[in-house]
């Protein structure tokens, strides 16, 4: 069983389906409201837990009715919270969805997650170190990432950052990552003027790049590889991301080869979009496996 650190956001998402987007001083008719627990942090600790690692949470939550949502969520699990701090005076992180057109807009109210600092990673230090992979994003203060994958290059630690949403990533800092996993406009943002090419080919650290439902592209050996996606009918593409890291980071943990997890990450993905709710449609294993197979048979 692999062992992964995920040190990042906890946040509660209100989801509202409608059946299309206001315009500028617009009201339109919503036609549900879902409550549901999320953030990027506890939905890659949920994901990769649910696909066999032993996961834990780095994180805060306010000492609310939605902080205690998450921990309860995150018990529920099988993530351990034991360095998931509750803080008073301040609310638990929020998401606030829009449901409409085949896809998702979201707001974020970082709340307690901007209360991820160094003290709260110190703390766990002990753990972390133990662990196989750590998982950052970008929904915590990015001077606290910083902290962390400097740490974790000085005992060479294996460190994945979902760089969501985007933020500049100092350059001596992205060198010292293992895993980076941008989407198509988050990498042209994060290295500009770079054909996707040499982005791919960048010799300091892994750039696995999500295009959507055409799959995954990364370095080979050889040059750009593409992993292919799976085409399933989609009810809500929130949290496919936060899916794709949390099983790539287990797998690749695991040690599968990285096109073979990046396979099983995309697998893991597609599944998630057939339920409403980040952690909602998030598979189990067998779900995985059993895609897998039945898709190879098919090709």
């Amino acid at each position: 069983m692999s062992r992964i650190a995920v040190i990042g956001s906890c946040n509660v998402d209100l989801t509202v389906e409608a059946d299309r987007r206001p315009g500028a001083g617009e009201t339109v008719m919503g036609r549900r409201l879902v409550i549901s627990p999320g953030g990027k942090g506890a939905n890659q600790a949920v994901a990769a837990a649910r696909l066999g690692a032993d996961v834990w949470m780095v994180g805060c939550v306010g000492d609310d009715a939605n902080g205690r949502m998450m921990l309860d969520t995150l018990a529920r699990e099988g993530v351990h919270t034991d360095y998931v701090k509750v803080l008073s005076g301040v609310t638990t992180g929020t998401a606030h969805i829009t449901l409409a057109e085949g896809d998702n807009s979201i707001i974020v109210v970082k709340g307690a997650n901007d209360r991820v600092d160094e003290a709260c990673v110190d703390a766990a230090w002990e753990t972390i170190r133990s662990c196989d992979m750590i998982l950052l994003q970008h929904e915590i203060p990015l001077a606290t990432n910083g902290y962390i994958v400097r740490r974790a290059a000085e005992e060479r630690l294996s460190v994945l950052l979902n760089p969501a949403p985007f933020e500049e990533v100092p350059a001596e800092i992205l060198e010292k990552i293992t895993y980076v996993t941008p989407n198509e406009h988050e990498a042209a943002l994060m290295f500009p003027g770079l054909s996707r090419e040499e982005i791919l080919s960048r010799p300091a650290c892994t750039v696995l790049m999500t295009v959507g439902a055409d799959g995954v592209l990364f370095g080979g050996e050889e040059g750009p590889e593409t992993v292919p996606g799976f085409t399933v009918p989609v009810v809500d593409t929130t949290g496919a991301g936060d899916t794709f890291n949390g099983a790539f980071a287990a797998a690749v943990s695991e040690g599968m080869a990285v096109r073979d997890a990046v396979r099983f990450a995309n697998a893991a993905a597609a599944l998630s979009i057939g339920k409403i709710g980040a952690q909602g449609g998030m598979p189990r294993r067998a779900e995985v496996e059993e895609m897998l197979t039945c898709r190879k048979q098919e090709s």
